[in-house]
């Protein structure tokens, strides 16, 4: 099946900026800029700040911004021992790693920059489930689950193996998928915060194996961005899930804005490298990146929304005062 992918190579990042920058640059460009911005982190994040650079490259084609993806975990890692300057992640930086940005002298800020859907997938061939409880999708997901079968899940459905497709341990995606459901949806102690271990599940840093094993096996299960649903919605079919409120919603740019889509909407971010940010490729990145034409003028595009009204302002006034402006 031919799927319309994200391709998960910093270098294409790289290769698709340098032919921008060739083509020249609208007036007004930043002509005097030049240096590096290495960014690396969550696959989440990724089509975001990729999108932002490739319009970077036209107002500042001499400088080289290189994105990778590495998961939000593996992205902190890199960031916290100085190796990069941005790390974009889909869920808040944890105690852990502070300790090691801290350990290593790397202080940062932290910006707000989307809100996205957590979104569970099955195979378009699936005409059974429509809805999942917070509650069942725990028992299904729990690392001592009992359940291999849909007709353990409900009696009515096929007595058939769940493939399980399942973000990696340095995804984001699945961490916040384990504080939602797992942590605050069952309650579950700390030893059982994890996703299932076994023969009928398949874990990937890559959202594309993600997206191909949902796709091509009629009895799976699996769950990543809504943004990359939205790029193949001909290959996987959204599930709802049953919200605070008892109602089964789906996700999409209304409820994951007005919050109706509980307890798997969730906030992205970027961090940013204080003593990076003195460099003026960087800092300029960074405003460019929540300017009118950075992330506000392509986040429809690639499939996310909009953080609340003014928070690009907030965030521009931040750097300014990082900035001593």
């Amino acid at each position: 099946m031919l799927l319309k992918k994200f391709v998960p190579i910093a270098l294409l990042a790289v290769a698709t900026l340098a032919l921008a920058a060739c083509g020249g640059a609208p007036a007004g460009e930043s002509s005097g800029l030049e240096g590096d911005v290495v960014i690396d982190g969550s696959s989440t994040v990724y089509p975001i700040t990729t999108a932002v650079a490739e319009e970077f490259a036209r107002v500042a084609p001499r400088v080289r911004v290189s994105v990778g993806l590495s998961g939000t975990g593996g992205g902190f890692k890199r960031f916290c021992t100085g190796e990069t300057d941005i790390s974009d992640a889909s869920r808040p930086i944890k105690e852990t790693e502070l300790a090691l940005c801290e350990e290593n002298g790397v202080e940062f800020e932290e910006f707000l920059i989307a809100y996205d859907g957590l979104s569970v997938m099955v195979n378009p061939a699936n005409d059974w489930v429509e809805c999942l409880s917070v509650e069942q999708l725990g028992d299904i997901f729990r690392p001592d689950s009992e359940i291999t079968t849909w007709a353990d899940v409900d009696p009515s459905w096929p007595d058939e193996p769940i493939r399980f497709f399942v973000p990696d341990p340095d995804s984001g995606t699945r961490d916040y998928f384990i504080e939602a459901v797992l942590e605050k949806g069952l309650g579950l102690p700390e030893e059982l915060l994890d996703i299932r271990q076994d023969e009928q599940t398949t874990f990937s840093s890559d959202d594309n194996v993600l997206l191909d094993g949902i796709a091509n096996e009629p009895y799976a299960l699996g769950f990543f961005g809504y943004a990359y649903y939205i790029a193949n919605a001909d290959a996987v079919r959204l599930v709802a899930i049953e919200n605070s409120e008892g109602q089964c919603v789906l996700p999409s740019e209304e409820t994951v804005s007005d919050g109706s889509y509980n307890p798997l909407s969730r906030p992205l971010f970027i961090y940013v490298n204080l003593e990076s940010l003195q460099r003026p490729e960087v800092a300029e990145f960074v405003r460019f990146y929540m300017s009118p034409e950075g992330a506000a003028a392509i986040m429809g595009d690639v499939g996310y929304n909009l953080p609340p009204e003014g928070t690009y302002e907030e965030n521009l006034a931040r750097l300014d005062e990082l900035l001593g402006e």
